[in-house]
């Protein structure tokens, strides 16, 4: 019997700079559904025979247009209804990058958006918690 599993793999990216000594997090608005025109994290499905690493950056970059050296693997989130349109499950990698660096909404990203830490919007799918938990352990 062959058996076919139903869990898509994919990365969400949470991008830290600090401006006149406040963090800011970067954020995407989404151009598709679900959550057309909602605040998420960058990020998305990770491509056949893809590094998970690799994914975080192609999806930072395809976004916001940020390309980045180096970014550390942070959890993994996989509670199911997390995503509505299917089981997904979701490597989180953090970064920082510099105050000077500009972003730029591309590919699926309606309009990006630097957000200081303690006035976010509402977000996406599970993203809340995955900002509490990486403020929480001090990332």
């Amino acid at each position: 019997m062959n058996f076919l599993p139903s869990i898509f793999v994919t990365v969400d990216v949470l991008l830290v700079r600090t401006v006149n000594g406040n963090r800011e997090i970067l954020l995407i608005e989404r151009l598709k559904e679900p959550f057309k025109n909602c605040w998420a994290l960058p990020g998305g499905f990770v491509d056949p025979g893809e590094d998970l690493e690799d994914a975080a950056k192609r999806e930072l970059l395809e976004e916001t247009s940020i390309h980045i050296k180096s970014l550390t693997q942070f959890k993994a989130y996989g509670k199911p209804g997390r995503d509505p349109r299917g089981h997904t499950v979701s490597i989180v990698f953090f970064g920082t990058v510099d105050e000077t660096i500009l972003a730029k909404a591309q590919d699926d990203a309606k309009s990006v958006q630097w957000f200081p830490q303690n006035d976010l919007p509402p977000l996406a799918f599970d993203h809340q918690l995955i900002i509490a938990e990486a403020i929480k352990n001090a990332l």
